[in-house]
């Protein structure tokens, strides 16, 4: 961490197509070796199919999908003594976004779908339905902090 000043937040553009700031750092985070374009074109061809599929809008499907992925509770290691423990805090809205991009992508990466469009459309899907392996991960973290509730008086 930085000693002197707290580092400055970079403002996101949004993206051209939908207007949203998320999209933006959605693509942001799926890109490779700066292929922006690349990256573009995978989000908003799984988009389309996601219509295609479903026939609401895609943007809407991607961020109901968003806030069924987002954690409330993970845990965060706190020595006290010579212990280590995992206190259960609550998650800032900013890393509740963050987490949720991650998760999403990582879970995408590694579907066995040919083509990233497809796997990204599926994991999509699946977190709209409150399935799917990033909506496992987020349960998995709430079950962590529940089972270590006893430890939250150590949260600082």
């Amino acid at each position: 961490m930085a000693r002197r000043r707290v580092a400055k937040k970079r403002e996101v553009l949004p993206d051209p197509l939908f207007g949203e700031v998320v999209v933006t750092k959605f693509i942001n985070s799926l890109m490779y070796d700066g292929e922006k374009s690349v990256a573009e074109g995978i989000f908003y061809k799984s988009m389309e199919l996601i219509k295609a599929k479903t026939g609401e809008e895609g943007i809407e499907v991607f961020k109901k999908a968003m806030d069924n992925i987002k954690p409330l509770l993970e845990v965060k290691s706190r020595r006290v003594g010579g212990a280590t423990y995992q206190v259960p805090v609550e998650v800032r809205a900013d890393r509740k976004q963050a987490l949720a991009i991650r998760w999403l992508i990582a879970a995408s990466r590694n579907r066995k779908e040919k083509g990233m469009v497809e796997r990204l459309t599926a994991e999509i899907l699946d977190a709209y339905a409150n399935k799917g392996t990033a909506i496992k991960k987020r349960e998995d973290t709430h079950k962590m902090a529940e089972a270590n509730k006893a430890f939250a008086h150590f949260r600082w």
